[in-house]
């Protein structure tokens, strides 16, 4: 009676997702699985719709950030060459740069 028991396999837990793998011992293969059950994500509508809402402010607070950001971008890059060109003045070019062609 033990020896029919193992001829039909054994069971392992899988300890990644839960699953149940049946395993025949001869071959090493396994013979059949059954899915882990799947967990709830919210326990309630309730919690569910506050998620909900408490990403859609999350991207409302993103979105209008970035909107001021795009406002603001044009005085930033005049702020940003204005001070590249002062550079530019200050220590101008002295040698001729190097090209990938002169390094042959």
């Amino acid at each position: 009676m033990a020896k029919s028991k193992v001829e039909q396999g054994f069971e392992v837990l899988c300890p990644d997702c839960g699953a149940i793998l049946k395993i025949d011992p001869v071959t090493q293969q396994i013979i059949s699985h059954t899915s882990a059950p799947k967990k709830r994500t919210f326990e309630s509508l309730s919690q569910a719709s506050a998620a909900l809402k408490e990403q859609d402010d999350r991207r409302d607070s993103l979105f209008r950030q970035s909107v001021e950001a795009e406002k603001n971008k044009e005085d930033l890059l005049a702020k940003k060459f204005a001070e590249a060109v002062k550079k530019a003045k200050e220590s101008p070019l002295t040698e001729k740069p190097l090209r990938d062609f002169d390094l042959d």
